[in-house]
């Protein structure tokens, strides 16, 4: 017998969360769960109260995973795949509960035998041992594992796989001088694109106030739009890492959004807990150093921003209504931090020429997807015979902010406010070349879906922008 063959009549056990597949499948049914009813979070220390089988077990009865859409490790699957092929069995064992590791083995296709968290029993360290050992007898097994919670397993087999492992399964990988199969590593642009630095930009609205105001060169108004500005990127990047908690399996069907840190795995859920908890703190305690008024808008933002990814982004039209009021609100954050007071018209325009914006995000995933009539856009309230409504509103918006603007170029405030007024009057023209454009290239299908972060990078964009920003302060000087 050859030593391939040799190999193959030991049997190789799996590990799931960590090792076949890079998440834990604990943590993502529990944010399912959440997202299909957000109240349940009340019912998790109960559950827990009896136990961590418990609690996988009552999260696996309420909710369906999709295997399909799982982060799976594509070397050790390949393996895995190969051995099949050569007639090895296969056994994947894990502590998920049956009902997911049963999907999974039927969607792969490889495995031999399920060994999975039963009723009471948690599959997992010294039980998933004594299971297997059991089966194969004391090194009667091979095993692929990535943990802490695998290093009994690993003492019991012939041999093991350690999988991107852990702290503890790395020391142990390395005075058992175990193969091993490291994950990717992770770089500045994999936390860079968790924290959605880009996005950022829109906090710049923030100025806008002290812009409006004339109080260019006030040094305590310019450090209180940098707090504010600190303090809303900080809880806007913790508002975005939970989104993406619970979009996962969406996120894994979009042809860029896989890529996120957290969909592609490159990153794990308790670690995005952490540095959600590091960014509000922060978020928080710049908010501290500013007028409590900027504490309550602060507040708002969180709600709503929350609210949005648990239920409105997956609502008609309520989603870019809510979108549009996100904009506003940043530019509610920077009057509430310098004490500037915001007009009625500053207001109008931002909701109409945001609103308009938003609009045009629905309208290119309306445009870019595939799907059938009569059905709607996974995660989202609309359907592709709503491209053109779309389209209509998005674009009356549009006219509308410039029409609000226009009028407040008219009035009387315009007049006091600037000496050569005359100046800002083609700030309407300006608005409307920005809007028209952002949906003559969406209609093109050459509109990124994020068309606020497309009118900051697009230089055409910024020329105009820096056209309409030196006749705003050539007017006022």
């Amino acid at each position: 017998m050859d030593a391939r063959s040799d190999k193959n009549a030991i049997p190789l056990a799996v590990d799931l969360d960590g090792t076949l597949i890079a998440t834990d499948l604990l943590w993502e049914g529990l944010f399912i769960l959440l997202k299909k009813n957000p109240l349940y979070v009340f019912l998790v220390p109960f559950w827990l109260a009896g136990g961590p089988a418990r609690l996988k077990q009552a999260i696996a009865d309420r909710i369906d995973i999709d295997p399909a859409s799982l982060p799976y490790r594509e070397a050790l699957l390949q393996r895995l795949r190969a051995d099949h092929v050569d007639g090895r069995k296969i056994v994947l064992a894990t502590g998920t509960p049956r009902k997911f590791a049963e999907a999974i083995a039927a969607h792969l296709g490889i495995f031999d035998y399920v060994l999975a968290t039963d009723g009471p029993h948690n599959m997992t360290s010294g039980r998933k041992r004594d299971a297997l050992v059991a089966a194969y007898g004391d090194g009667g097994f091979d095993y692929a594992g990535n943990s802490r919670h695998d290093l009994e397993v690993f003492e019991a087999a012939r041999d093991a796989i350690v999988v991107a492992p852990d702290r503890h399964a790395a020391r142990w990988q390395a005075a058992h001088s175990a193969e091993t199969m490291p994950a990717p590593k992770r770089t500045l642009k994999t936390f860079v694109k968790m924290l959605r630095v880009h996005q950022w930009l829109k906090n710049s609205l923030i100025a806008v106030p002290m812009v409006l105001s004339h109080e260019y060169f006030n040094a305590n108004m310019i450090w209180q739009c940098v707090l504010a500005f600190v303090s809303f990127s900080a809880v806007a990047s913790a508002i975005y890492i939970l989104n993406d908690f619970f979009d996962l399996a969406l996120d894994r069907k979009h042809p860029t959004k896989r890529n996120r840190p957290f969909a592609s795995g490159a990153l794990s859920i308790p670690f995005g807990l952490g540095a959600m908890a590091a960014l509000l703190a922060t978020g928080i305690a710049a908010g501290l150093l500013l007028p409590i008024e900027f504490l309550g808008v602060l507040a708002g933002y969180i709600v709503v921003t929350t609210a949005y990814s648990l239920s409105f982004k997956r609502m008609l039209l309520v989603d870019v209504l809510t979108l549009a009021g996100l904009y506003t609100v940043r530019v509610l954050a920077g009057a509430a931090a310098t004490g500037v007071e915001v007009s009625f018209w500053l207001l109008a325009f931002s909701i109409f020429f945001f609103l308009s914006l938003a609009l045009v995000k629905r309208y290119v995933e309306l445009r870019t997807t595939t799907i059938p009539v009569g059905e709607r856009i996974a995660g989202r309230g609309y359907r592709i015979e709503d491209q053109e409504i779309v389209a209509q509103a998005g674009m009356a918006s549009a006219f509308s902010s410039a029409l609000v603007l226009a009028l407040y170029m008219d009035s009387v405030s315009v007049r006091e406010l600037y000496p050569h007024p005359w100046l800002v009057w083609p700030l309407a023209p300006i608005v409307l070349y920005l809007t028209m454009r952002v949906w003559i290239l969406a209609r093109r299908d050459e509109m990124n879906d994020d068309p606020v972060v497309f009118i900051i990078r697009d230089w055409r964009s910024q020329i105009i922008v820096a056209i309409g920003a030196a006749l705003l302060v050539a007017g006022g000087w």
